[in-house]
């Protein structure tokens, strides 16, 4: 064993954070290769991970509400800050380079490692690093004072950096078989510290001298010297914790064992044995009491009582669904914390000293990934989504505090009674799942499946709990009939109705409020060509319903079966009215209500969609390189998008038919669901136990909609906690706005759509309508009689001296009307053009007047009629009839040239008529004009035509 002192430097920490790997990826992308249409946003759900949380305790001076506890868990490449009192989300990291392996708060700043690096954050945003100068990533750290002390992941070496300017101190380097794997600093003890490894062993290190000052033995250690011969890593220390004694310390095993140790006399105090795996966790109680809590690796927590010799207090079985990763303590309080792999933090309370602790509050999401999400409700605030952990969650967009599970009733009783595992009292997974919150604060709202259950089961949201009804199927099997598993549900737009479908083919209707069995819908035997292709009889037990669907207006069931049928039943009188047979089995449905179109799964790798007004294939989706998990529609029913096992994502557009976007996750996509309010889409993953949103970038800013080919798909990382990077200001742009290099879209409409049609204006028809009629409507608006003169004046009019009362405003008036009769005014009114007139002279005689028509269009029908009255000079009425040739013969703005000259003839008709050298130029105009006017009946009456064909056709 040698410490060799190690004065190289390391590079300073950077003045800027080191952006993302996301952020690199995008930089290092083409423009063109960014995803169209959705944008990483932010992960849901995710609470704790396997990395011990951090436990920071402040008191104020005057604080009357006690100290105030803060909570730092790891996501993975980030990590969360959550406030102690009510569990809410104060800040989460930005991701860093490597899953982070260990944490730490000093102060304000919070210190993680994460691979060869050991990051320093202050409020969620990096200050500064420091890194391991071998490259070796690190596995755990601590603070003492001014130094940063970490571990290598092999743990040969121990490195020792200078907080203040990132300098490596020293290095320590363990002697063979010794292999590091734990760290803990003593109380009291000036530079020196423990350092626990798997070999069983302890050796005590003085960091100023580094020099090792003691070497604890694992035959001390341990209960018996014969644990020392254990194989492999059975005796390794997983687990180093300082009581309140000075010089005592709580040591755990992976053999489940626990020494309560005496460092100083190097003595053993008390051996203690946890039952179930190795021990992952200890923390002693600090209020006064002496006890010890002890986790291990199946989930279970263990009260020791120290003041008995180590006598076991209590065991709370199943504490966790998985293993325990940290325990602490709240200093002076009877609250005890735990963390756990299964994504859930903890707070225990003990109202006395002997007596079990209770359940207080926990923070927890899923903890194994979920694998059916859908969005609740209208206003796109809130997720429903099902694990294999048996649970059923409603997850908040908004905010993370409003996120609950759904209560399947008093299990944690139950099971503490019966002394089995929580897990084994809950329902099977969820297979299926349907709701319609329009009854929701009457009844329940929410019909499940579950893995191989002959019922469903009602939920409701706004209680949070399991419903009041079993829609069960063994009430309606007669005879020898096989009941099969449910396999699909649906809830009806109404809700009112519940509907189900087994695998042998059984579709039954319950009434919501009541769970009374309404109606029941037969199959009936399998179509001719099916029974050829798939089967080798007609008989319909065997016929497995895979999905079910209601309109909106309770007309229609629809019914898709594995054998590959599309069913119509007629939803009051229960009849089969239809069925389309596909090509393949069909998996899976998926409706639209608002638009009436119908996505099918089958098995060929291909989504069919169906009008279901029609009852007639519409459009075959393709392109898929593995079986389709799980499709959405927008909620403007343009678009379609589609997740399958290639780990692609594919966005169709429904009127063309065309693939319009597609973007490769890391991991496969197992659902996806689109919110009703356009802005996000929701996916789940298979290795991850959160729920990933994709910002929709067609809602923010203009997006091209082109075809794709497998070439373009563009692969992307998963959103993180954090979101998007606030500091990036370039990279957030970017990735929430369209590129800049955008080809012209296919959907703008061109000024001209060709030489031989005619253009109208596409202003509304009330504004060509009022121009016409203004006369009338000024006659109809005009006032039935003249306004009165009031009898008496108000009191504040100035008047004049004098016996009889006179106003000066009568004087002022009278002044007013003598500047008025100036002939100065009157001739600079009579020289002052219009803007009207100014753009119709300015035009070009063999032009199409664009710019005056233009202008002419903006003009409300008042001021329009009143340009066209002020056309007097004969040489502006002239002009005014060459630009309507002129426009007549461009074929644009049709109807806005008959209005205007159907006002203008009817205003100025006698002059023209008086005047022969304007004869030409009307002779001219009605040419052009009668010509036009046909071009356009001929025009309407062949699209009258060919709509009449269309109709009669279908």
């Amino acid at each position: 064993m040698t410490a060799v002192p190690d004065g190289e430097r390391i590079a300073a920490p950077p003045r800027k954070r080191r952006r993302s790997k996301l952020s690199e990826s995008l930089d290092g992308a083409k423009k063109t290769e960014q995803p169209r249409l959705f944008a990483p946003f932010r992960a849901l759900g995710l609470v704790t991970n396997h990395v011990p949380f951090v436990l920071q305790t402040r008191s104020f001076k005057g604080a009357t509400e006690g100290p105030r506890t803060h909570i730092l868990t790891c996501l993975g490449n980030s990590w969360a800050l959550w406030e102690g009192g009510k569990m809410g989300l104060l800040f989460v990291g930005p991701d860093a380079p490597y899953a982070i392996s260990s944490m730490v708060m000093d102060g304000d700043a919070v210190w993680v490692v994460s691979g060869p690096y050991i990051i320093k954050y202050l409020r969620g945003k990096e200050v500064g690093r420091v890194e391991n100068p071998l490259g070796i990533h690190l596995s755990s750290c601590a603070i003492i004072g001014s130094q940063i002390l970490a571990l290598t992941q092999d743990g040969k070496r121990l490195f020792v950096w200078n907080k203040e300017d990132g300098d490596v101190k020293y290095t320590l380097e363990f002697e063979p078989g010794f292999t590091a794997t734990t760290l803990l600093h003593p109380a009291t003890y000036i530079n020196k510290i423990l350092v626990g490894s798997v070999e069983g062993g302890l050796q005590l290190w003085n960091i100023r001298t580094q020099a090792c000052i003691h070497k604890f033995s694992s035959s001390s250690l341990l209960s018996s010297p014969s644990s020392s011969a254990f194989s492999g890593s059975s005796c390794a220390i997983t687990a180093l914790t300082q009581s309140p004694a000075i010089d005592v310390v709580g040591i755990g095993f992976a053999t489940g064992e626990i020494s309560v140790y005496d460092v100083r006399a190097d003595e053993c105090l008390m051996r203690m044995f946890m039952e179930g795996g190795s021990i992952r966790a200890l923390g002693f109680r600090s209020d006064g009491h002496a006890i010890l809590a002890s986790a291990s690796s199946t989930g279970h927590i263990a009260l020791w009582d120290l003041n008995a010799g180590g006598q076991l207090l209590h065991i709370l079985r199943g504490a966790h669904d998985g293993p325990i990763a940290a325990i602490e303590w709240i200093p002076g309080q009877p609250v005890m914390i735990s963390s756990g792999e299964d994504n859930s933090v903890r707070y225990w309370l003990f109202d006395s000293p002997t007596a079990p602790p209770r359940l207080l509050k926990y923070r927890s999401g899923h903890h194994t990934p979920p694998h059916l999400i859908r969005y609740y409700g209208d206003d796109g605030k809130q997720l429903l989504s099902a694990s294999r952990d048996r649970s059923l969650r409603c997850t908040s967009i908004v905010r993370d505090s409003r996120s609950f599970e759904m209560s399947q009733g008093s299990l944690a009783k139950k099971a503490s009674s019966l002394s089995i595992p929580l897990m084994s009292l809950k329902f099977p997974p969820v297979t299926a799942l349907a709701y319609s919150p329009t009854r929701s604060k009457d009844w329940d709202d929410v019909v499940t499946a579950h893995t191989d259950e002959s019922c469903a089961r009602s939920w409701s949201v706004l209680n949070k709990r399991l419903g009041k009804h079993i829609l069960d199927f063994a009430d309606s099997g007669k005879g020898k009939v096989p009941i099969g598993s449910v396999k699909a549900v649906c809830v009806t737009a109404c809700g009112n109705f519940g509907i189900a479908g087994s695998s042998t083919g059984a579709i039954h209707s319950w009434n919501m409020q009541s769970g009374m069995k309404r109606k029941s819908f037969d199959l009936g035997p399998c179509p001719p060509q099916v029974t050829n292709r798939f089967r080798s009889s007609s008989k319909k037990e065997g016929r497995c319903v895979t999905g079910l669907a209601t309109d909106a207006l309770n007309r229609v069931l629809i019914a898709s079966t594995l054998d590959g049928t599309v069913n119509f039943f007629d939803f009051h009188s229960a009849k089969l009215d239809h069925s389309i047979v596909l090509p393949s089995s069909a998996v899976s449905i998926t409706l639209q209500q608002d638009s009436g179109l119908l996505a099918v799964v089958c098995d060929d790798l291909i989504v069919r969609v169906i009008d279901i007004e029609t009852q007639r294939i519409v459009r075959e989706l393709g392109g898929f390189r593995g079986r389709v998990l799980d499709i959405a529609f927008s909620p403007d029913s343009r678009w379609l998008i589609a997740s399958s096992l290639d780990s692609v994502i594919r966005t169709f557009d429904l009127p063309t038919g065309r693939l319009i976007d597609a973007f490769r996750t890391a991991s496969v996509a197992t659902s996806i669901t689109f919110s009703p309010t356009g802005d996000f889409l929701a996916t789940s993953h298979v290795d991850s136990v959160g729920v990933y949103l994709w910002a929709n970038r067609a809602q923010y800013a203009e997006v091209s909609f082109q075809s794709l080919s497998d070439e373009d798909v563009v692969d992307v990382v998963l959103p993180s906690m954090h979101g998007t990077e606030e500091e990036e200001g370039i990279g957030s742009l970017a990735a929430l706005s369209a590129p800049r290099d955008l080809p012209k879209d296919v959907f703008v409409t061109a000024p001209q759509l060709e030489g031989d049609l005619v253009t109208l204006t596409l202003l509304p028809r009330s504004r060509w309508q009022t121009l016409l009629n203004l006369e009338v409507i000024q006659q109809r608006n005009k006032p039935k009689e003249p306004p009165k003169q009031p009898e008496k004046a108000p009191f504040f009019l100035p008047t004049l001296p004098g016996l009889e009362p006179r106003f000066a405003v009568e004087q002022k008036a009278k002044e007013d009307s003598v500047k008025q009769k100036t002939k100065r005014l009157q001739k600079a009114s009579a020289e002052s053009e219009s803007t009207f007139q100014k753009k119709l002279e300015a035009e070009s005689l063999e032009g199409d007047f664009e710019t005056f028509f233009n202008y002419a269009k903006s003009l409300s029908p008042a001021a329009l009629d009143v340009e066209l009255r002020s056309l007097v000079a004969l040489d502006d009425m002239r002009l005014f009839l060459k630009a309507m040739v002129q426009r007549l013969r461009s074929r644009k703005d049709f109807e806005a040239v008959e209005t205007m000259l159907a006002v203008f003839l009817r205003m100025h008709g006698d002059v023209l008529i008086a005047n022969a050298e304007v004869r030409d130029d009307l002779n001219t105009l009605l040419q052009t004009q009668r010509r036009e006017s046909e071009r356009v009946m001929e025009l309407i009456a062949s699209s009258l035509g060919t709509l009449a064909f269309i109709r009669d056709t279908l």
